[in-house]
């Protein structure tokens, strides 16, 4: 039986759907979920391009880091950012197409929590940090979440 199968199991299977469904839906938007992590960075006011790598980096594969600045060139060929006196800044264009995302993005964490009320989501959150906690993690362990980070 499917319930019969360990936690680490339905980790890895939610978090996977989770991703499959925040690429797809990025991919349709024409960015990468990085992209929109530097886009919501960016929202909060300029940053240099250091600042937009060292702010990612946690997140994803040593290997992604070096690909940050085509990523930054892609957002700055589509109009949505541009650089101002070696900061980046999004454009009211960047603008309009981050609140598209976010719309976007809303609708998938919806749909994630379809059938679960306020009270078993929190409870939820609330396991998944025990359990981490009882793995040795620490509130100091955290790195900060990227705005916008998935659900």
């Amino acid at each position: 039986m499917a319930d019969e199968r360990p936690i680490g199991y339905w980790l890895k299977l939610v978090d996977q759907l989770v991703d499959d469904q925040f690429g797809a839906s990025f991919e349709e938007h024409g960015v990468t979920r990085r992209q929109w992590q530097m886009m919501n960075m960016l929202e909060r006011g300029p940053a240099t391009e250091k600042q937009l790598v060292d702010g990612l980096r946690p997140f994803f594969p040593a290997a992604e880091v070096g690909t940050s600045v085509e990523l930054i060139d892609e957002l700055r060929e589509s109009g949505w950012l541009e650089r101002s006196e070696e900061r980046y800044v999004l454009t009211g264009l960047g603008r309009r197409a981050l609140e598209n995302l976010r719309e976007a993005v809303e609708r998938i964490r919806s749909g994630l929590a379809v059938g679960i009320s306020d009270d078993e989501y929190r409870t939820l959150i609330d396991l998944l940090q025990r359990m981490a906690r009882n793995l040795g993690w620490t509130d100091t362990d955290e790195a900060p979440e990227p705005p916008g980070a998935t659900a």
